[in-house]
């Protein structure tokens, strides 16, 4: 057991002392804790927690119940059903079962009740420790309208816009032609870019603050916002901040999360590319004022609007939890901020004083999402078929919280893991990135992890030019035609053919066939494979000729390549080898009954195996004669249907609403249209490219 005492009582007497205004708190002793979450935070919590004895308890919904955290924990306890409303959001069931597991704290994570007040305020009276700041800090800094307030009296510097009461449309609409478009319209309560709608002309204004009010509502239980001059395409650089229950207060420097996909980030690094060092402490010294100013207890990150130009900044919000991208800041200090969390819940002070945090090296975090960049960064779900991530080590950090053959389900954040390296300076770590990026496998559904691949080696990025509109300005180039070769073809159909192979050996064991240990089967016949295999809508036949170790492979009726190919272990992967137009190469890949995914350097390429056609069956994708239909775009939940069968609708109007991943996606009509059917009721799941709205043409076409 772990007993959280301060030992240095000169310091507790120093800091009650220098901040008279607070009662000295009593240092307690945790020794079991319930984590108020799921996935990778829930791990990253349980491993520091070990680490310090502390036993810890998880909660799991339905389809949680075999997940990592639940296995990982000591303890593990139903919560409810898959929607988190019915769940994770369920405060009084986890104090409930806190106070059932004798818990003497709650470690919140990010997102849920992290950030919530009333739980915050349920578990003090109710006597279990909220491992996060008061109450009053949350509700402070958590309604944006309050908390640009109090930074502006703080002397933190806040950027114009409209923090009212007066929620009308009238009063909104007004404030908003005040400021001028393009405009940000924010949940006052939001976070992570839900809620958060961009009005770029006064025609569009109404629709975004509907939208963001739904969302806003639906995520955070209030449709209230607050309008901003929309700064296009700043640098967002945050600090992370950590003070404790003596009135004292630390900043462990910044951290750059300027590339977004819909207002969420994807990869940050620690610290902030080409700032001096003056601009680092004043950056670090406001960050602590904000903290300060709102009586801030533990850990939060106050995140700036930085103009890319000037690289003056204004207070943007203040994260009042841990962010999802804490590991960089551990990294680049060398601390371990969750431990520094229980200690502070504890009642102890703070581990280091502000010149003891010093910073060394550079660190990269790249989110990898279950999602399709080039379909929009649409959210996705599934299962991991297959799973390889690059090995841990003190350089390189994968948190996650799923496993080969785990699911990603569609109730939840689509992010499987966070990739974190290390490396001597800017360069060395994105080297280190971009390499360990290369080793995550993953196959079964679509992710991210070639954009990123893509990103981090964009020349740009490269040179530190950051900011928010860096994805839309380097579209082009960030997603270019997909180009597939003969060689990745042969690389293909070279995984087939040795997977058949060893499948062919192993069948043998029984019959202790002299070959099946041999890293190269010789058969006395010519074996003849055709496949066809299909990637970006276009099908390639590829055949191959096997015999004695003769390789011949051939692409729509080309000319014949005889190539060499081997398996080679690699760590726990078995790897292939081969030699192809005489480049020797070396890579991954994963044969599944209806796919092959090869892993390459320039990422994943997955190609379907498109069956015969008498081994087919026919599917009529249009629901029959001339109609017509939306389909979902990926899978989620039918939040609002808005039109009937028999309903005329135009071009772009709104049929359905889809809630994926905590994300609202409007289903608009592609054509005028008469609506025929209906796919489902409100609240039921869609599958991604199943028919929502099925409809006929309009008789004005015909």
């Amino acid at each position: 057991m772990f007993n959280l005492i301060l030992k240095n009582t000169k310091s507790l007497r120093r800091y009650a002392t220098e901040t008279s205004t607070r009662r000295s708190p009593k240092v307690q002793t945790i020794s079991k804790i319930l984590i108020a979450n799921r996935g990778e935070i829930a791990c990253r919590v349980i491993r520091t927690a070990r680490k310090l004895g502390v036993r810890t308890v998880a909660i799991y919904s339905d389809p949680d119940e075999h997940s990592l955290h639940t296995q990982y924990a000591d303890e593990a306890y139903h919560v409810g059903e898959a929607a988190s409303a019915k769940s994770y959001l369920r405060a009084d069931r986890i104090i409930n079962i806190a106070k059932q597991a004798d818990c003497q704290a709650i470690h919140p994570g990010y997102g849920f009740l992290s950030e919530s007040v009333e739980f915050a305020e349920l578990c003090q009276r109710e006597g279990v420790i909220f491992m996060g700041p008061p109450s009053s800090a949350i509700r402070d800094m958590g309604i944006k309208s309050t908390s640009k307030a109090i930074m502006s009296a703080a002397g933190v510097p806040i950027i114009n816009g409209y923090h009212g009461d007066d929620q009308s449309n009238d009063r909104l609409q007004a404030e908003a032609e005040k400021i001028g478009f393009p405009l940000m319209i924010k949940a006052v309560r939001g976070g992570g870019g839900k809620g958060m709608r961009v009005a770029e002309k006064a025609e569009d204004f109404m629709t975004a603050l509907n939208s963001a009010r739904t969302e806003s509502q639906k995520s955070f239980g209030d449709s209230s916002v607050l309008l901003e001059r929309y700064v296009r395409s700043p640098r967002h650089v945050e600090v992370q901040v950590f003070a404790d229950q003596y009135g004292e207060a630390v900043y462990l420097w910044e951290r750059d999360c300027s590339v977004q996909r819909r207002h969420q980030k994807i990869i940050e690094e620690a610290p902030a590319p080409g700032l001096s060092d003056d601009l680092r402490r004043a950056l670090g010294e406001a960050a602590v004022r904000a903290a300060k100013a709102v009586g801030y207890v533990g850990a939060g990150t106050v995140e700036f609007i930085m103009d890319k130009e000037d690289l003056s900044f204004h207070f943007m919000e203040m994260n009042t939890r841990l962010q999802v991208e804490h590991p960089i800041s551990e990294m680049i200090t060398g601390t371990d901020l969750v431990e520094w969390q229980i200690r502070i819940a504890a009642g102890e002070p703070l581990p280091l004083n502000q010149q003891q945090i010093t910073r060394k090296g550079h660190a990269f975090e790249a989110r990898i999402y279950a999602e399709n960049p080039r379909g929009g960064f649409l959210p996705g779900a599934g299962p991991l078929h297959y799973l390889a991530t690059p090995q841990p080590n003190e350089l390189v950090r994968v948190e996650t919280g799923v496993r080969e053959g785990d699911e990603v389900s569609v109730h939840y954040d689509p992010m499987i893991a966070k990739l974190v390296v290390w490396g001597e300076n800017r360069t060395q770590a994105l080297n280190s990135l971009i390499a360990r990026l290369r080793e995550y496998h993953i196959s079964g559904l679509d992710t991210n992890i070639n954009f990123l691949i893509d990103l981090a080696n964009h020349s740009e990025f490269r040179a530190g030019n950051v900011h928010t509109g860096f994805i839309d300005q380097h579209f082009d180039t960030l997603f270019p035609p997909v180009k597939i070769n003969d060689t990745d073809l042969c690389k293909a159909a070279l995984s087939l053919l040795l997977n058949e192979l060893q499948a062919f050996q192993c069948n043998n064991l029984s019959r202790n066939d002299p070959f099946c240990f041999s890293p190269n089967l010789r058969l006395n016949y010519e074996l003849t494979r055709q496949y066809q295999l299909k990637i970006d809508e276009k099908v390639y036949k590829v055949s191959v000729k096997y015999n004695d170790d003769i390789i011949q492979i051939q692409i729509d009726d080309g000319s014949w390549y005889t190539v060499k190919a081997e398996r080679v272990e690699d760590g726990e992967r078995l790897k292939i080898r081969t030699n192809i137009n005489n480049n020797i190469s070396t890579f991954n890949a994963y044969v599944a009954a209806d796919e092959v995914t090869v892993f390459l350097e320039s990422g994943k390429m997955q190609f379907e195996l498109v069956q015969p056609k008498f081994l087919s069956t026919t599917i009529d994708q249009m629901g029959g004669g001339s109609g017509s239909k939306v389909i979902a775009p990926m899978p989620g939940v039918l939040e609002k249907v808005l039109v009937k069968p028999g309903d005329h609708v135009k071009k772009g109007d709104n049929l359905a609403v889809l809630i994926a991943m905590k994300m609202e996606h409007s289903l608009k009509a592609p054509k005028d249209a008469i609506v025929k059917s209906i796919g489902g009721i409100e609240g039921s799941n869609v599958a991604r490219g199943a028919a929502v709205i099925t409809f006929e043409e309009d008789s004005n076409e015909k």
